[in-house]
């Protein structure tokens, strides 16, 4: 078995029970794995994709960016969600900026028909680097959004963003 076949064969195998076992596992294979986790996102079966996204929080790649953003709008909710927190993840690094998550987060945590992915989304905005866009996307969640919990996390991440915000005045 070729290594390209033995990763495809621990990406097939998201499907089972041990699913954080199998993610665990081809996070400490390391970058290697990544040509089958972007195969796997565009698997039929939506635990493969909910593990694939799950691997790319883990394993920082540009290139899989782009597939993550289509997984925020995948027909499951548990895809949607895990793709949410890769691709909110704060990866900033020297003079890098691949892509934008913030309108990405910003059309799940207002639109998104699951409530949790919704939770998400605020959660992953509230974690962003301090931006003032993000403040009025908070503030705009605060006067719509009815689920308490998201309202707290929104709250939370709105003090956060704007103390940051004017320690750096």
């Amino acid at each position: 078995m070729s290594l390209n076949t033995y990763y495809e064969h621990l990406v097939n195998k998201m499907d089972g029970p041990y699913f954080y076992r199998r993610v665990m596992a081809l996070v400490n294979i390391g970058h290697d794995v990544l040509p089958a986790a972007q195969a796997g996102m565009g698997y039929s079966n939506w635990r493969i994709r909910r593990g694939c996204a799950a691997v790319l929080y883990h394993l920082y790649d540009t290139e899989s960016l782009h597939p993550l953003v289509l997984l925020t709008r995948d027909p499951k909710k548990n895809v949607r969600k895990m793709a949410l927190l890769s691709l909110g993840r704060d990866r900033r690094t020297e003079g890098e900026k691949p892509i934008d998550a913030v309108p990405h987060l910003a059309y799940s945590a207002l639109s998104d028909p699951a409530v949790r992915v919704r939770r998400v989304a605020v959660v992953m905005l509230g974690v962003q680097a301090p931006q003032r866009r993000v403040v009025r996307l908070l503030r705009k969640l605060l006067a719509t959004e009815r689920d308490p919990k998201a309202i707290r996390v929104a709250e939370w991440g709105l003090t956060l963003h704007q103390n940051l915000l004017a320690n750096r005045s």
